[in-house]
């Protein structure tokens, strides 16, 4: 109980010292470091990873799809490796910072090749030496009018598997 009231009051603090990236500068450099770090997947740089911080996070749309970053460099390695990876391009983004500009995160619209309409948030941690990815989740944006065609697929997918 002691460490939900923790995380509760840490949150609460966040949030209220948190509001939209009114800072045109802070908001520029974020949406080229992202739109940057999509285009080096596009491109297979490895200097894709190299955005991802250290002890960062990401997670993909399967539920099992929940990686370090060392981890998702390795499950990446043969599409960078066949120069096949991944092409996004944000149509919408909007950036957050804490008061001190530390802390940024961001919500994001996708153009994806291959997977359709996407959604993405995460939270970038600003270093002196620059932007780092602290997390980063990758969703499908399902239509709300095929919620349930959709769940249906899962369902009998999930309902196969266990077979």
């Amino acid at each position: 109980m002691k460490r939900f009231l923790t995380a509760c009051i840490l949150f609460f603090s966040l949030c209220g010292g948190a509001h939209a990236a009114t800072d045109t500068a802070l908001t520029r450099d974020v949406n080229a470091f992202l739109d940057g770090w999509h285009l080096d997947a596009a491109n297979t740089r490895m200097a894709y990873f190299d955005k991802i911080a250290s002890d960062g996070v990401y997670i993909g749309t399967d539920r099992t799809e929940v990686w370090t970053r060392d981890e998702f460099k390795k499950w990446s390695k043969p599409y960078f490796d066949a120069k096949k990876a991944w092409t996004f391009k944000a149509t919408r983004r909007n950036v957050y910072a804490s008061a001190d500009k530390s802390l940024i995160w961001f919500n994001e619209q996708l153009h994806t090749e291959n997977m359709g309409p996407c959604v993405a948030s995460g939270v970038i941690r600003k270093t002196k030496t620059g932007f780092e990815i602290v997390h980063y989740q990758l969703a499908l944006a399902v239509p709300n009018d095929v919620v349930d065609q959709v769940t249906g697929i899962i369902a009998r997918h999930e309902n196969k598997a266990q077979k």
